[in-house]
């Protein structure tokens, strides 16, 4: 008997755990202009405009995204300098992390939005756990105003069009942040990484959107940082000291030409002409890190093994903006019956703080997908992504691709499986650069709840 109760406690645990994101689901309050956190999420950009949510109060609604991995991925990089040993003593700088398959640490997210008024709302996302930090860290926090308490015909037909966003937030360069895996919520994203070249990062500020007839613009402004920051400044290469605010542009056409069909073509601008405090971070913003784990680091620096949150940007290359940054980006979209397709083109200058000339990096990426079944609970996926740069000390441009194969399966609209074959090379870097003659490849499998 007490062998049954107790078999029967544990399958009901069990069978509570699975259904505790359906059941949460049904009662969580409804929340406007809101980007649903489940299968619904996927192809959203910016928050929608209209909304069928009435407004009677006040509403919390908690939200999560879970994520566990398996990773079969092997690494190497044949004829780089100083990249031989066995242990962690006699390693050689340039010698990469030993891998075996395995499991990775799971990654959460935790979301809070609340409907504070007619039209406000106010959004909080914390990362419980994630690769860059495994302790509890927040995200950001924002307003956002759909609506304003002002009455009068002006106002409305104002904000009618009008979105207004104020607080620490994932800034809107570019569509690509959009399909990105962020910490524990990768539901939106079709494969297991974003582009190689992650252009990504919270910052304090404010964003104005106007949205009509399938039109959009936006036009932001941020203090340029990760963070708040009234420390003293360093001086440059070049003597200054200033700390220049950020100014970034949006515009673009997103139309649903029929019910089978929908395009959309966005081009964004980022512009900081200087931050001398604690430096730019739009292509180093990521505080989770890269869902391949270890997959193409170092294995000792400074005389010791490297911790995971040391090497959490595995498989990224960031081409060291952090002083000036002037970059652009183009993407298109389209969804034709269960075939989507996604590119992007981005070409970025800047400089570090050391630096007195500017460099340039470029990257290009498209992406195939295709859904299947009335719900597209099953997906396929190809894609290609390249980055080229230029590089201290360098006479010709560095070279990363990514080429990756992956499919999917949502169980429901909140649970998703997914898995990916990847294989990235690196070219034209030095020998004494642990990229040299580089490459890395294997599978992921995943596991992804979102509600």
């Amino acid at each position: 008997m007490k062998r049954f109760l107790t078999n029967c406690l544990r399958k009901t645990a069990v069978t509570a755990l699975i259904l505790s994101p359906l059941a949460l689901q049904a009662q969580q309050p409804k929340i406007q202009n809101l980007r649903a956190y489940d299968q619904s999420g996927i192809n959203v950009f910016e928050t929608p405009k209209e909304t069928d949510v009435k407004f009677d109060g006040l509403k919390v609604r908690f939200g999560a995204g879970f994520t566990q991995q398996f990773q079969a991925i092997k690494s190497e990089n044949p004829g780089a300098l100083n990249s031989g040993g066995t242990s962690v003593a006699t390693a050689g700088a340039n010698k990469l992390y030993p891998l075996k398959p395995g499991f990775m640490t799971a990654q959460a997210n935790l979301f809070m939005d609340v409907q504070l008024a007619d039209g406000i709302r106010l959004n909080l996302t914390s990362y419980l756990s994630a690769r860059h930090h495994n302790e509890t860290w927040v995200k950001g926090g924002y307003i956002q105003f759909d609506k304003l308490p002002f009455k009068g015909k002006v106002w409305d037909d104002i904000m009618k069009v009008t979105t207004i966003k104020v607080g620490h937030f994932e800034v809107n360069y570019g569509d690509a942040h959009y399909r990105r895996p962020d910490g524990g919520q990768t539901l939106y994203s079709p494969f297991m990484e974003g582009n190689v070249m992650d252009a990504f990062a919270t910052e304090i500020g404010g964003e104005v959107y106007v949205q009509k007839n399938g039109l959009f613009g936006m036009v932001g402004l941020t203090n340029g940082m990760i963070k708040g920051n009234i420390d003293t400044v360093f001086a440059s290469a070049d003597g200054k000291t200033t700390r220049k605010p950020s100014i970034y542009l949006k515009a673009g056409i997103d139309k649903q030409v029929t019910d089978n069909v929908r395009l959309r073509l966005s081009g964004s601008y980022y512009h900081n002409g200087g931050n001398y405090g604690s430096g730019l971070t739009l292509y180093g913003g990521d505080r989770t890190g890269s869902n391949y784990q270890n997959a193409y680091d170092q294995w000792v620096k400074s005389g010791a093994a490297q911790a995971s949150t040391a090497a959490a940007f595995s498989g990224r290359f960031n081409p060291g903006f952090s002083n000036k940054v002037d970059a652009v980006m183009l993407n298109g979209f389209a969804k034709i019956y269960g075939f989507e397709f996604f590119g992007t083109y981005e070409s970025a200058n800047g400089r570090s703080k050391t630096e007195t000339k500017p460099r340039h990096a470029s990257q290009y990426a498209v992406e195939g997908i295709y859904r299947i079944g009335k719900e597209e609970n099953l997906f396929l996926g190809v894609r290609y992504n390249g980055v080229s740069s230029d590089m201290v000390g360098y006479t010709n441009e560095v070279e990363v691709n990514r080429f990756c194969l992956a499919g999917g399966w949502f169980i429901t609209k909140n649970v998703l499986m997914k898995a990916e074959v990847v294989n990235q090379q690196y070219k034209n870097f030095l020998q004494s650069d642990y990229r040299y003659n580089g490459k890395f490849n294997g599978f992921v499998l995943e596991a992804v709840v979102g509600f």
